[in-house]
């Protein structure tokens, strides 16, 4: 028994070596597609107080379920909701009915390949005039008249911006008198469909200005980790941008005596922040795209300085397998004026709401966007 015992670890070990040795060889001649950098994050913040897990996402419904495609922003003129779908549409819901408005890309949609011909529509606001504006992460800015559909290029991601082309326009927001357009392009290497690689990658990018009436670009900020969302205060004194990467949000001043000056805004945050806007009591609703659970295991945070690691999964995985080890945690935070947490909407596993890309509050509801989910959830607020 003994003698057979010993046998066997030694048939195994062979055995496991003979398939570890290839494996690991073949593992080191394989091309990674991305070169990631050590990323250096603090622990996350408990999930404590106001950040205490609830289930308080799940009480929101879902509204067109199956009949839109990844709403990821949304907008209302009056009662008329707006949004931009993964199949390169501009969708306009009015009583209840989705029409489409507008596309500034073309067909065929459906797959990963065709992003970059199809669109992406991202991003959208209201103007001063009742137009829309659309920032759409293959073509650029665009205007968009929601009565006859025009659209109108703004910036064309065509147009070297200091030197650096655009390949990611994700988020804008708009001054009221609509002169200026503050926005992000996330990356300058990677475009939208490889949004995993570029954070993984932990490479940076910026904030951008166009200006409406000299049609010049500016570049306000550069070295954050993927700009995210981005959000004017209600002053128009300064814009906050997310930094998913680094679960953070950075304010950036554009006027008054801090004029073109930057500082942090929110760091440390409980999830990587997706689009960041107003909510009603003066302060902001942000979005995130993936939680950072503590007490729990939080992906990110444990590859943040294991590039090594980030090149082996990706030698051997696809984005889209990977992604799936990504937990289904939807989380809505509302921060006040100054950046404190007033309170926290959770949906543990997304059993209602999933991927939940931006939380837009409109006569009492708060109307959840997501990149991935073929609906939109409305929440009442009232009753959470």
């Amino acid at each position: 028994s003994t003698y057979s015992s010993k046998v066997f670890r030694v048939t195994f070990l062979t055995l496991a070596a003979s398939l570890t040795v290839p494996l690991l060889g073949v593992t080191v001649l394989l091309d990674c597609p991305i070169d990631p950098q050590p990323i250096s994050l603090k622990e996350p913040p408990l999930l404590a107080g106001v950040l205490e897990p609830n289930t308080k996402l799940r009480k929101a419904e879902r509204l067109w379920q199956n009949q839109l495609v990844g709403p990821e922003s949304i907008v209302n003129i009056g009662d008329v909701l707006f949004t931009g779908t993964a199949d390169g549409k501009i969708i306009k819901i009015e009583d209840g009915e989705i029409q489409t408005i507008a596309r500034i890309g073309h067909g065929p949609c459906g797959t990963r390949e065709d992003e970059p011909t199809c669109g992406r529509p991202l991003g959208i606001r209201v103007g001063p005039n009742n137009t829309l504006f659309v920032a759409d992460a293959y073509y650029g800015l665009y205007e968009v008249n929601p009565g006859t559909g025009e659209t109108k290029m703004l910036v064309s991601t065509k147009t070297l911006i200091e030197g650096q082309k655009l390949s990611f326009v994700n988020d804008l927001t708009v001054t009221q008198d609509g002169r200026k357009i503050y926005f992000t392009d996330s990356s300058s290497k990677w475009q939208r469909r490889d949004y995993l690689f570029l954070i993984m990658e932990g490479t940076d990018d910026g904030l951008l200005e166009y200006d409406t009436v000299t049609k010049e670009v500016k570049v306000l900020m550069v070295g954050l980790r993927f700009p995210n969302g981005v959000q004017l205060s209600p002053a128009e004194d300064f814009v906050l941008v997310q930094e998913t990467t680094m679960a953070r949000i950075r304010r950036y001043y554009v006027s008054g005596l801090m004029k073109g000056g930057a500082d942090m805004f929110v760091e440390n945050m409980p999830g990587l922040p997706d689009n960041i806007r107003l909510s009603s009591s003066g302060g902001y609703w942000v979005a995130m795209s993936a939680v950072r659970p503590n007490p729990g295991f939080s992906l990110l945070d444990f590859l943040s300085e294991k590039p090594w690691i980030k090149r082996m999964i990706f030698k051997l995985l696809s984005q889209e397998t990977v992604t799936k080890f990504v937990p289904k945690y939807s989380l809505v935070v509302e921060l006040s004026e100054t950046g404190s947490y007033r309170r926290s909407f959770h949906d543990p596993n997304g059993v209602t709401v999933a991927y939940v890309s931006e939380a837009h509050e409109h006569n009492g509801y708060l109307y959840l966007g997501s990149f991935r989910s073929p609906f939109i959830c409305r929440l009442n607020l009232q009753h959470v």
